[in-house]
């Protein structure tokens, strides 16, 4: 079934479930330490496969009676920290560090910021607000003993972020929440069981929805677009890095499609794989008739019913094997990130470089107007130069962008920028815009979280995809505990160095940098491009 590489070194996700029937106790104990009254926020602090899963849960579930909001932070973006922060009691905040090696960049800053903070409220005592999920021998294991957590959670070394859901990496938020844990797990034991290798496999539901996925992908149903009852919609980002991170490598991939919105059948193209999950209680009826029309169409679609919000442990897992399955389809090692480790050298040596100069590398521009500046490598530049036109223009060197879109590719939005919700909805207006004008697939992919999740597919995949970079200059900073460099200069160096490694694979990658009023600059944008699309009808 696999490649002949290290896929044995991660197959904990396969007896992660059978193992809390001896372990079940833990969370309750975590339930108890959370539960007394004492706190009223859990905050954690984690990037990819560390938060993604606590995310689903999180907004999935209602609070519980007698239990804190858990809140994740899973961003560097100093408009987003301080929003987050500002809206804490933080001396009733318990502070959750979650980091399989603890070498994550982002959560160590979280982490640098928030303990900083409450070591100048609280003294010596400052760790007893905070708690560790992290592999035995970590990093950040021996942080959380140095400054004095008051507990840690140990990781399964055999197990990657991106299948650790029903490891403690799921189940200790869950527990934090005030959630039934007993229930969780035993749906996840019936997920197991249906999936085991002594089922047929075509009554295995994780092994047939993978052989669906992979051949899919591999006869040119690559977009597998995902559409998700009210409420669901985080399950999405967890199912997208899982299929991203996991299949996105040697020039194949599954690209998945999240929160993309409803459309009508004529909106999308022949490469699409739907995915519907719901759950009965949430039933929508528009989204039903969306969903009937897209099958009626003729477009494939797979139906997922849930009676209820716990039955989604069952879908982590499910989805966990159907992935495994795709990838051994694809014949590519679904446990493995090869193209990831090569931004994180490129964002070191731009930090390293601004705690020498305080400067970033200067950049010139493809173009600049009225305070937008766009970016581009030289060759690529050089070409958008010359479909530009005659006059070079932001308008033009977009639309020679988006002229080199062709069947079978995707659009790709990589924002670098505070995506609130008026943000985000602009960015939201550039997909539909493009998506009912090409009738190809979107994504939006906020950085830096996409790093740990989209990122590996964008450099390791095929390459169909056409990305759009933005990034912004910082209104009001944040600065790092004992360093030159802020969070706003690691995440511009973050967004360089993403750019530098598409650029060197020879993406079809365009950066659009908006300065300081990022509403403004993506209306302008938006409309920009609106005016590409209108002209591209009209040719």
């Amino acid at each position: 079934m696999w490649t002949g590489n290290d896929e044995a070194d991660g197959l904990g996700w396969l007896d992660i479930v059978s193992a809390w029937s001896t372990r079940l106790h833990t969370l309750d104990l975590v339930r108890d330490f959370v539960g007394q009254g004492q706190f009223t926020d859990v905050l954690l602090l984690g990037m990819g496969g560390s938060s993604l899963c606590a995310h689903v849960l999180a907004k999935s579930f209602p609070e519980q009676e007698g239990f804190p909001s858990l809140q994740i932070l899973d961003s560097i973006d100093p408009a987003q920290v301080r929003r987050v922060r500002d809206g804490l009691h933080l001396d009733r905040c318990l502070f959750v560090v979650s980091s399989k090696t603890g070498n994550t960049l982002e959560t160590n800053l979280l982490y640098q910021s928030f303990f900083d903070e409450r070591r100048k409220r609280c003294g010596q005592d400052a760790g007893l607000q905070f708690i560790a999920v992290t592999d035995s021998g970590s990093t950040l294991h021996d942080i959380a003993v140095r400054d004095g957590f008051a507990q840690i959670h140990e990781g399964v070394s055999s197990i990657g972020g991106r299948y650790s859901a029903l490891s403690n990496v799921g189940m200790v938020p869950a527990a934090m929440m005030g959630l039934n844990t007993e229930t969780l797990i035993a749906n996840a034991k019936r997920m197991v069981a249906a999936c085991g290798a002594e089922v047929s496999i075509e009554k295995n539901p994780g092994v047939m929805l993978g052989l669906a996925l992979g051949v899919g992908a591999r006869n040119g149903l690559d977009k597998v677009t995902i559409m998700t009852s009210p409420g669901l919609d985080t399950f999405g980002g967890w199912l997208e890095q899982l299929l991203a991170e996991s299949t996105g490598k040697m020039g194949k991939g599954i690209i998945p499609i999240d929160s993309e919105g409803f459309g009508s059948p004529v909106d999308y193209g022949s490469d699409r794989l739907f995915v519907y999950i719901g759950i009965d209680s949430r039933y929508d009826v528009s989204q039903d008739d969306a969903v009937t029309a897209l099958e009626q169409s003729g477009q494939p679609v797979i139906r997922i019913n849930l009676s209820d919000v716990y039955g989604l442990s069952q879908e982590f897992f499910r989805w966990e094997m159907a992935t495994a399955v795709a990838a051994a389809v694809l014949q590519v090692n679904p446990f493995d990130q090869p193209d990831v480790e090569a931004g994180k050298v490129v964002t070191r040596e731009l930090t390293d470089a601004y705690e020498k100069r305080g400067a970033l590398p200067i950049e010139n521009p493809v173009v600049e107007e009225e305070g937008m500046r766009l970016f581009a490598d030289e060759s690529y530049g050089a070409a958008l130069r010359k479909g530009s036109g005659e006059i070079i223009s932001v308008q033009g060197v977009l639309g020679a962008h988006l002229a080199s879109l062709t069947a079978g590719d995707y659009f790709a939005l990589l924002a670098f920028v505070d995506t609130n919700s008026k943000n985000r909805e602009l960015l939201q207006d550039i997909r539909r815009m493009v998506r009912h004008s090409t009738k190809l697939a979107t994504c939006l992919s906020v950085g830096p979280r996409f790093l740990h999740s989209t990122g590996q597919l964008y450099k390791g995949g095929p390459d169909t995809g056409v990305f759009i970079q933005i990034t912004c200059d910082e209104t009001e900073d944040l600065p790092v505990p004992g360093r030159r460099v802020t969070f706003g200069i690691v995440k511009a160096a973050q967004a360089r160095s993403d750019f530098k490694l598409l650029a060197n694979l020879n993406r079809r990658v365009l950066r659009v940098h908006l300065g300081q009023d990022v509403e403004r600059g993506l209306a302008s944008l938006r409309d920009s491009i609106a005016a590409v699309l209108r002209q591209s009808k009209s040719k």
